[in-house]
C-alpha cells in the first residue's frame, strides 16, 4: 500500500521557508485509484514529486509497501522508483530521437530485463492503439497519441503506484477521454493510480476524490 504521514515540504526563500505541504495524509490499498484537485500553485505536482520519490518531504514520512524510499542510498532510491513507481506528465517528455517502441523500453534499458520487456512494451503499444505508429517519432504524432506513448512507457515495469500530473491537460477532449479511458482500463487490480487535474470530469472518475486546500488534502 500507499502511506504518507503527515507530509510537509517547504522550500527556502529570501524571506524564511516557503510552506508548500502541510500535514497532507493519505492512505491507498493496491487497486485503488484518486484524484487531486486544486488551483494552480497549490502543491499538487510537489506533493506527486514527494509520494513518487522524487522529492524528500521536509517532515512527515512516505511508503510504498513498507518501504520509505527516503531511507535509501542514492542507487537504491534511483532503482526504487525505476521499478515501482511509473509518472505521467502533461509534457509527456518522450525521447525526440527515439520511435515509441524505443521510448516505452527505455526504463527497461537499466538493467537489461531483455525479450519479456520487448513482449509487455509491444501488448502495451497495442492495448493504446498505437501499434500502426510503433516505428514513428514523437514529433510525427499528435498530442494524444503522444500521451498514449507516455502512458505505456509509464507502465512498462509494471509498477505498483502509477502518477499521472495533468495528462489530458494539453488535450481535446476527445483525446482527454481516450487518456483517461486508457489510464483506468489499463491500471492493474494491484497498482494505485494517482491523478492530479483541472477538470471536475476527470476527476469524478475516480474511486477517492481529494482537493488540495491551504497546503493539505481534504477529501471531496
Amino acid at each position: 500500500m500507499l502511506k504518507a504521514t503527515n507530509v510537509s515540504k517547504s522550500y527556502p526563500g529570501p524571506r524564511g521557508a516557503i510552506e508548500v505541504l502541510s500535514n497532507v495524509s493519505l492512505s491507498l490499498n493496491p487497486g485503488e485509484t484518486a484524484s487531486i484537485m486544486g488551483p494552480s500553485g497549490s502543491g499538487k505536482s510537489t506533493l506527486l514529486y514527494v509520494l513518487g520519490a522524487l522529492e524528500p518531504p521536509s517532515a512527515g514520512e512516505v511508503a510504498l509497501d513498507n518501504v520509505n524510499p527516503f531511507t535509501l542510498g542514492e542507487r537504491d532510491l534511483a532503482a526504487f522508483r525505476n521499478r515501482r513507481v511509473g509518472f505521467v506528465f502533461q509534457d509527456h517528455f518522450l525521447l525526440p530521437q527515439c520511435t515509441v517502441l524505443e521510448n516505452v523500453l527505455a526504463p527497461t534499458l537499466v538493467d537489461h530485463t531483455g525479450g519479456n520487456a520487448r513482449a509487455r512494451a509491444e501488448w502495451l503499444i497495442a492495448q493504446v492503439g498505437l501499434t500502426d505508429r510503433r516505428d514513428h517519432r514523437p514529433a510525427a504524432l499528435s498530442g494524444g497519441e503522444r500521451q498514449r506513448a507516455a502512458i505505456a512507457r509509464a507502465l512498462v515495469r509494471q509498477p505498483r503506484l502509477l502518477l499521472c500530473d495533468e495528462p489530458t491537460g494539453n488535450l481535446d477532449r476527445q483525446s482527454a477521454d481516450a487518456v483517461a479511458a486508457l489510464l483506468l482500463d489499463l491500471q492493474a487490480r494491484e497498482q494505485i493510480l494517482i491523478v492530479v487535474t483541472h477538470s471536475a470530469a476527470l476527476a469524478d472518475r475516480f474511486g477517492k476524490r481529494y482537493t488540495l486546500s491551504d497546503r493539505t488534502l481534504v477529501p471531496r
